[in-house]
């Protein structure tokens, strides 16, 4: 009697663990299904080269081993590592689908290679936009939006508006990524946007400190001033702190502020020394290289535990011929040759911080005349109102020497 019901706990025991078993298996495939509908290149697959008849050897290797059937072109290659035939064979030939002729999986060579999605896709519309053969007169982003929320993992979604800021973040640093490119390798990415500076950090004592032990730590080596240097791929100019009075009328005074005063912070200067988020450091910059596109992100949103507020200082800034000389060190003067941009491109943001809406200024080049545009509406505007908006991001070009003094301005 005991040992028929130790036998039946034993036998619960072993249906519970295989139910574990299945409920895992059962996740492991609803989530290779979730990725097999998410694949970006099953589209790619050429039914009518695929002959399974043959025998299952490698085309170069001629071994029997480990053999994956491209299912774009039909040929057999051996493995998929990263030195494998197979893999060479789909970074050279750009074929991304394969099949295990032992196993029947299914594999997207190079793996994980999804953000390639956002290239393709932003050079499809690109081609698009410019292509002037096109059959119809206008161009949807749709398949680049879907490609983005794809990649983003829904960070940024079609729905619901982000910020500009963090999209044009993650835009240059994914692309920079699927592009091959790393911290140490370039990409076209790297090539047109980032550039380099100086950074001089200073410790400081904690506050609560008294006088003469201040000094005292001031002298050591913890506290003393260090260089290091760093890319970007854009500068992050602050605003002054917008004043809260109003003026006789009863309306709030909205400030403005010349480009070169907010620029200065580059200029590596003692008297433009920047405090850390924790207050513990003293940070001055100064730049080293410029890039031949060369982006400001002018800091209008602050963040604290409640809610998230926007400065509306007006930034006052000339349309071409901006001299960034002074803010290079004495080597790189001497190395930069070209250091005057022109803008070409202003994002404006418009209302209240959480709800209001985006446009942008943009320079056609064949003509010299700027276009705003918001959402599908496109029309003309003179240069001198694009310097009254809220800039918030700020794309300028560099002139080169054939192409100086070539657009027009203000």
């Amino acid at each position: 009697m005991k040992l028929s019901l130790k036998r039946e706990r034993e036998a619960e025991v072993d249906d519970d663990d295989d139910e574990e078993d299945r409920a895992k298996k059962g996740r492991g495939r609803a989530a290779e299904d979730r990725r097999s509908r998410h694949c970006p290149y099953l589209d790619t697959i050429n039914r009518s080269v695929l002959d399974f008849d043959f025998e299952k050897l490698c085309s170069i290797s001629l071994s029997h081993i480990n053999v994956y059937a491209c299912l774009i072109c039909g040929k057999y290659f051996q493995g998929r590592g990263l030195k494998s035939h197979a893999y060479t064979h789909s970074v050279q030939f750009t074929h991304h689908v394969f099949l295990n002729l032992h196993t029947l999986k299914f594999y997207c060579l190079p793996p994980g290679d999804i953000m390639v999605l956002l290239v393709q896709r932003f050079g499809e519309l690109m081609r698009k936009l410019w292509n002037p053969r096109n059959f119809k007169a206008h161009v949807s982003p749709h398949e680049m939006l879907q490609a983005v929320v794809l990649c983003s993992k829904k960070n940024f979604q079609i729905t619901k508006q982000g910020d500009a800021v963090d999209f044009m973040t993650w835009f240059l640093n994914a692309l920079h990524g699927a592009l091959g490119g790393t911290k140490k390798k370039p990409s076209i990415i790297t090539k047109a946007f980032q550039g380099s500076m100086r950074i001089f950090s200073k410790k400081l004592p904690h506050p609560d400190l008294l006088p003469e032990e201040k000094e005292a730590l001031l002298v050591t080596e913890e506290y003393q001033e260090q260089m290091s240097e760093s890319t970007f791929l854009f500068l992050t100019l602050d605003l002054p702190t917008a004043p809260l009075y109003k003026d006789e009328k009863e309306q709030l005074i909205i400030p403005q502020v010349p480009l070169f005063n907010i620029l200065g912070k580059f200029n590596g200067s003692t008297e433009k020394e920047y405090k850390t988020y924790k207050e513990n450091f003293l940070k001055r910059f100064q730049l080293t290289k410029l890039p031949p596109y060369l982006v400001f992100c002018i800091k209008r949103f602050t963040k604290n535990n409640f809610f998230v507020e926007k400065n509306p200082t007006i930034v006052n800034f000339p349309i071409t011929n901006v001299d960034l000389r002074e803010y290079l060190t004495e080597e790189a003067q001497v190395t930069e040759k070209n250091t005057t941009y022109d803008l070409v491109a202003n994002v404006v943001h418009d209302g209240k911080p959480t709800e209001g809406a985006y446009r942008i200024h943009v320079l056609h080049h064949g003509t010299g005349k700027w276009y705003e545009m918001q959402d599908l509406q496109v029309t003309d505007i003179l240069p001198q109102m694009i310097t009254l908006s809220e800039a918030y991001i700020q794309i300028w070009k560099r002139q080169e020497s054939d192409d100086t003094n070539n657009h027009t301005g203000v």
